[in-house]
């Protein structure tokens, strides 16, 4: 979905939100146009238990029988993900949130939200010097922190892939595609880190993440997603990101690796 009216039809109605687009996306369930539709389809609506007023964020946990949201918050939709479907899953196997690395994941967490995967908001929609400034410290403090974890170890919390490195790796392959410029994160681009570029690469050239990254669309969606960062939705060039270049994490010596700081 990009950004948009959701109620071009009726000139009083100026609600801007995630509206689904041309590019092959909708919603073959519901029909919906957009999440406002959604949300106002959910069960929870029509009983009135969301007020005039709710925000329609995303993403989006729906139950197809009961035709409502199940939860509407990335991580714990993440974490349901992981294992409460595990009956209907292909891979039940996979564990991305290890009972023995519960702690240690969402300590990491907790800090990568707050000044990575929000902070690059918290810099591109600042409306002052000060509050850019605050944030935009936090942000590349926080990936010197990261690089640092991943120079020693393959991954946030040791050896093993979690949802601690998806979350942070979302974020990451947007950086110099969207972030450096859109947000003004400029003081370094992601490929200036050995070590976080490296991991991303890594990431990046798994088929199973793979697939779901689509970088000209996540471009495209930004860059004209916004009227007050960029008026006329003019989608500048691609930096020089080799995200298909080799990369050295299954190579390097990890035999200081003992989990996250």
């Amino acid at each position: 979905p990009t950004w948009g009216r959701t109620r071009p039809e009726t000139p009083t109605d100026g609600h801007m939100g995630w509206v689904f687009g041309d590019a092959g996306y909708s919603d073959g369930l519901n029909g919906c146009q957009s999440i406002r539709d959604l949300y106002e389809t959910a069960t929870a609506v029509k009983k009135g238990l969301a007020p005039l007023g709710t925000k329609f964020t995303v993403p989006v946990l729906w139950c197809s029988t009961e035709k409502t949201i199940v939860n509407n918050e990335s991580i714990e939709i993440c974490k349901m993900l992981n294992s409460e479907f595990d009956e209907f899953a292909k891979h039940s196997d996979v564990d991305l949130y290890p009972e023995e690395l519960m702690n240690d994941i969402d300590s990491v967490l907790e800090w990568i939200y707050d000044d990575i995967n929000n902070g690059v908001y918290k810099c591109g929609f600042a409306t002052s010097q000060d509050a850019y400034d605050a944030n935009v410290s936090n942000l590349f403090n926080s990936l010197e922190r990261v690089e640092d974890i991943l120079s020693r170890q393959r991954y946030l919390c040791g050896s093993t892939m979690t949802l601690a490195d998806i979350r942070l790796f979302m974020t990451l392959v947007r950086f110099d595609e969207v972030y450096v410029v859109y947000f003004k994160c400029t003081k370094k681009c992601l490929r200036e880190y050995p070590a976080l570029f490296n991991f991303v690469k890594e990431m990046y050239q798994n088929p199973k993440i793979r697939q779901d990254i689509h970088l000209d669309e996540i471009r495209t969606h930004y860059y004209t997603s916004h009227e007050k960062l960029n008026p006329y939705a003019i989608v500048p060039i691609r930096p020089h990101s080799d995200y298909d270049a080799p990369h050295d994490r299954d190579s390097k010596d990890y035999s200081s690796d003992t989990g996250t700081e």
